[in-house]
């Protein structure tokens, strides 16, 4: 038998055999694996993705926009029928917020606050012209004192103009002009300090001659003892005219301020105008030089917080008055009554406040309110 045959033979035997052996064992027989034209197909796996770290996003709801405040128009400044119409008001501060901060804050002096500047030139013989009889005299005094009025120094009456500073309801200035004997200031004026506590303004000549010296040592008397308030008057005393040149402007309003610092021992803060005459330049250097205040002899009317009563063009009724408006600087420039005439417009000043503060608490909701909305963040709340 060839020898493949018998390999065969021998490997159906084996195989024949290893059946019966796993047979005899009981064990379940294994066939062979016989493929097939089909299979049966897996179940489909379902994938769940693992969880990660990013939270889920949750939508806010978007807040809603406070509504903005609108403020208050404003009203204008107060006028009044009481003063000339030639003579309007001016206001002169430009910071709204700051105005309103002063003109209502409590420890400020109320609306309606009045100044009233009267020069004193010379005082004795009839009245008339720039001269007051003492019977005149004594008769305004009395009514100034009689309707309330009390007298402030400089000092006090810039304070007030510039930033409303508490000063009396009815408030006069006594301003004498030049410079006089001691006995003219005992005499004349020296009770009213001791009764009343009403201190003198002096508007005072530096130039040095004889006047000055014979009456200089009781004048730095009268300055230590606190009720003669000194203030300059030019040096030689001319009128400031247009035509002045930069060197006279200069001696007029800068020697005062060396002699003051001589023999006063302070600086002035106003310039009473010589003449009551003055010049946007001139008033222009004396702000430079330091003044805050400046006087003339034009009567307008009185002074308020932020309110002067100035002509911006030349009056034909008036001709002598010389026009304040284009010096562009109402503290330079302030208005004085003649102690001939002021008795005649008390009456009218305490009205012109009285009115005042009225037309204040008219409008002081919306000023409030103004104040609240746009300068608060800024100057915090009014005190």
């Amino acid at each position: 038998m060839p020898t493949h045959k018998k390999r065969n033979v021998w490997l159906s035997a084996g195989f024949f055999f290893l059946l019966v052996f796993l047979a005899g064992c009981g064990a379940a027989p294994v066939l062979p694996f016989l493929p097939t034209d089909t299979a049966t197909p897996l179940p489909s796996a379902t994938f769940t993705p693992a969880p990660t770290d990013t939270p889920t996003v949750t939508e806010t709801p978007s807040p809603t926009a406070t509504a903005l405040r609108t403020p208050p128009a404003l009203a204008g400044i107060f006028q009044t029928e009481l003063l000339n119409p030639l003579d309007p008001p001016h206001p002169y501060i430009q910071d709204t917020c700051q105005y309103l901060h002063d003109k209502w804050s409590s420890a400020n002096s109320a609306p309606g606050t009045v100044l009233m500047p009267i020069m004193f030139h010379s005082i004795g013989g009839e009245t008339g012209g720039d001269r007051i009889s003492e019977p005149d005299f004594y008769t305004l005094m009395q009514a100034l004192h009689d309707d309330g009025f009390q007298a402030v120094t400089t000092a006090q009456a810039a304070s007030f103009l510039e930033s409303n500073a508490r000063i009396p309801p009815l408030s006069v200035m006594l301003i004498v002009d030049d410079r006089r004997a001691r006995y003219y200031y005992d005499t004349l004026f020296r009770p009213y300090w001791d009764e009343y506590g009403w201190p003198l303004v002096n508007a005072w000549i530096s130039l040095d001659d004889s006047i000055t010296a014979e009456n200089l040592p009781d004048h730095i008397l009268l300055e230590a003892e606190g009720w003669v308030d000194h203030q300059a008057h030019g040096f030689q005393h001319f009128p400031i005219l247009s035509d002045a040149t930069d060197e006279y402007l200069l001696q007029e309003l800068q020697r005062p301020i060396d002699f003051f610092q001589e023999n006063f021992h302070k600086k002035p803060i106003a310039f009473i105008w010589p003449g009551g005459n003055f010049t946007p330049r001139a008033a222009a250097m004396a702000r430079q030089l330091g003044y805050e205040l400046g006087f003339t002899i034009n009567p307008r009317g009185p002074l308020m917080f932020n309110w002067v009563p100035l002509s911006d063009a030349k009056d034909p009724g008036r001709p002598s008055w010389i026009p304040e408006g284009p010096v562009n600087d109402p503290l330079m420039v302030l208005p004085r009554y003649w102690d001939t005439d002021a008795i005649n417009h008390l009456a009218e000043v305490i009205q012109i406040g009285q009115a005042a503060a009225a037309f204040a608490g008219q409008n002081k909701a919306a000023e409030m309110e103004y104040y609240d909305i746009v300068c608060a963040a800024a100057l915090g709340p009014i005190p």
